[in-house]
């Protein structure tokens, strides 16, 4: 895997194709179905693979033993939106060397978009039904249903819930309640699906006690796309731009590549105020011009400027009569040249299935990081031809002259910290020992570091963690407002690395002790720290891990790793280096490049001002009393927010933000109260 940035991409990856991804084994399955289907005897399991990896294939084979082998009479099958059925629909696997079929009568396909009628009932009477194995619902069906039939119902049945971090341990999760019946009153099984586990509210999917209960299967974003057969470049881009984003979207928008292009939501910040059809209008002139609608099958036809005609379907209408001709074709659509271009507002998320697209087009800033793994996954399905996926994120550049500038910062650093999440994923897994670990079959992978001070996971939850949830527990710490503004530099490493990694680790997993908050802390470092960075032989050059030469050159030891702007030998890593090391510097780097001058100088403000949570008149409080205090002991030179004194850092930031309040009034943006 090679890893490139340049001051257009953020994050551009190239994997080997080495088709193991994808390759096929006597049973007809995947290598992400595989694992998962060795684990088909537990009652309840959790399936993490990323979008396009065959989860829903995955699950098929799974139902298919339990009717067959394990006893259940039936299976529900639950996605969020009626688009996603057609990952469910009818499939063939006998021909692939499987037992049986599968096979979903058109009776209990509720997501069928020809067959709205009655779902609610039909849903009832599926249990009622001897015969009737399998049935197909959306969400919102299995959460209506559920308060008519009894707990008991579900007795030797499997409940398949796809995009399962939409269940929650809220106590007002509905979802979340109907998961708890089932596990708790009845004899049902449960496979849960996601491909993204961690939510964007804090709120965890499972309780503790009931995730313990789940036996997990986990198939990384590395593992399926690095074996992938056509697909090898990803690249994930951001677009900055001023003003409205329909001046600007005709500079990412190659209508030669399929693309699919998510609008803002009317109350979005990126919103023009158009509202969403005027919008989608205005869109369809960047393309080209519109030259007939096809009523039958609900898409434009439109003409570009060099003479293409395209096919663009709208999923932004409202009306329920269109949308559902235009769901329905695309759930149809079997060949490349059905579509060329979808707008969509709210759908075309999760679980959507279009193979051929080569490109997300995302205006404005994604409530959560969840959602942008689920809209990058439309991109990231392999087939022939695709060699590369594009993601690009439109930005508005925050402006001194906003009045709501605070939110803009914080936008535009949620797209960094997604961007960071993601090459963080999307990069191979590095193992880590101890000087005195004895070695084992591990040992020889030549991802190994061998580290001076790294602590021993001394449990199973802390080899849980590690060897399972790493991707989650990092999505958690990117999220942590604290974590995401110490993202522009100036918070020490100290500050990073021994207080606001562990506090995060502590709140996600309250049941570690001080010990293992440690042993994961040192790992997360260790783990953030040297992916994205080349490691490098004696003369320079980047060593290539899977190729048996990488042995060779880590037999002269002599294995260099560029962190914090300096090499390291990596044969010398110790804890104590790791500590001083800001492991999100490399997000200040991107900002540097990516933005002009003044704008990240206003970004640096804004963060400084929010450093501290203060009020207006504790900021005043501060300057008339501490701070000319200390101007005057400095020769007049102001507190800086790099200082290593908290208190000295505080009064900077209540300068700053009475810097930024005078800097707005002035501009008639904000009221100074007296």
């Amino acid at each position: 895997m090679i890893m490139e940035q340049n001051s257009n991409n953020i994050v551009d990856i190239r994997y080997l194709q080495t088709g193991e991804a994808t390759k096929t084994d006597e049973m007809g399955m995947r290598e992400m179905q595989k694992k998962a289907y060795e684990a088909r005897n537990k009652r309840f399991l959790l399936i993490k693979a990323p979008p396009a990896s065959g989860k829903s294939r995955a699950l098929m084979f799974i139902a298919l033993d339990k009717l067959a082998h394990q006893g259940l009479k039936k299976v529900v099958v639950a996605v969020p939106e009626k688009s996603i059925g057609r990952s469910f629909q009818n499939t063939r696997l006998i021909p692939g060397g499987f037992f049986a079929d599968w096979e979903v009568a058109p009776y209990y396909n509720l997501v069928d978009v020809k067959n709205e009628s009655d779902k609610k009932e039909r849903f009832k009477e599926f249990f009622r039904q001897e015969k009737a194995k399998i049935l197909v619902c959306a969400h919102a069906t299995l959460r209506n249903g559920m308060k008519e039939i009894s707990d008991e119902s579900f007795n030797d049945t499997l409940l398949a819930i796809d995009e399962f971090h939409h269940t929650s341990a809220d106590a007002n999760s509905n979802l979340g309640d109907v998961v708890r019946r089932v596990m708790n009153n009845s004899t049902g099984h449960i496979v849960a699906m996601t491909g993204s586990y961690f939510r964007g509210d804090g709120i965890p999917v499972l309780r503790v006690e009931d995730e313990a209960r789940f036996y997990p299967v986990t198939y990384n974003y590395y593992q399926q796309l690095n074996g992938y057969k056509y697909l090898k470049n990803l690249v994930l881009g951001y677009h900055f731009y001023h003003g409205s984003y329909l001046d600007h979207i005709g500079e990412v928008l190659d209508t030669t590549k399929k693309t699919l292009i998510h609008i803002p939501n009317v109350n979005a910040r990126a919103s023009t105020g158009m509202g969403k059809y005027a919008e989608t209008d205005e869109i369809m002139q960047v393309i080209g011009t519109v030259e007939m609608k096809d009523v039958n099958l609900g898409l434009y036809h439109v003409r570009t400027s060099d003479g293409r005609l395209l096919k663009v379907a709208d999923l932004v209408e409202d009306n329920l009569k269109t949308r559902n001709i235009v769901q329905g074709y695309l759930q149809r659509m079997k060949r490349k040249e059905d579509v060329d271009i979808i707008i969509a507002l709210g759908t075309a998320k999760e679980g959507f299935d279009w193979q051929w697209c080569e490109m997300c087009l995302t205006i404005g800033v994604r409530g959560s990081l969840t959602e942008v793994i689920q809209i990058i996954g439309r991109c990231t399905r392999d087939c022939e031809g695709k060699e590369t996926a594009r993601f690009v994120n439109m930005i508005a550049m925050p402006d001194a002259q906003q009045s709501d500038v605070k939110v803009a910062v914080n936008d535009f650093l949620k797209a960094i910290t997604a961007s960071l999440l993601m090459e963080q994923v999307m990069a191979p897994s590095w193992h880590f020992k101890n000087e005195n670990d004895e070695d084992s079959n591990t040992d020889r992978d030549s991802r190994i570091i061998v580290v001076e001070g790294l602590k021993p996971l001394s449990s199973e939850k802390t080899k849980l963690i590690v060897e399972e949830q790493m991707d989650d527990l990092k999505a958690a710490i990117l999220q942590d407002d604290m974590v995401v503004r110490a993202i522009s530099g100036s918070t020490t490493a100290e500050t990073i690395t021994q207080h606001l990694v562990p506090k995060v680790i502590r709140e996600r997993y309250p049941d570690l002790s001080e010990e293992e908050v440690e042993e994961v802390r040192q790992r997360v470092l260790l783990d953030t720290i040297i992916k994205g960075n080349d490691i490098i032989d004696g003369k320079g050059n980047p060593i290539d891990f899977t190729q048996e030469s990488a042995c060779e050159s880590e037999s002269d030891g002599n294995r260099l790793i560029k962190i914090a702007n300096r090499f390291i030998n990596i044969d010398k890593l110790s804890i104590n280096l790791i500590n001083t090391i800001n492991p999100f510097q490399r997000a200040y780097e991107v900002l540097s490049k990516s933005v002009d001058a003044p704008t990240l100088k206003i970004i640096q403000d804004t963060i400084a001002e929010q450093k501290f949570n203060m009020t207006l008149e504790q900021a005043i409080v501060i300057y008339k009393g501490p701070l000319q205090e200390y101007v005057r002991e400095h020769n007049g030179n102001p507190p800086r927010t790099d200082d290593p004194n908290p208190k000295v850092r505080e009064m900077a930031s209540a300068l700053q933000m009475l810097k930024n309040l005078k800097a707005r009034k002035l501009a008639g943006l904000e009221y100074e109260p007296d």
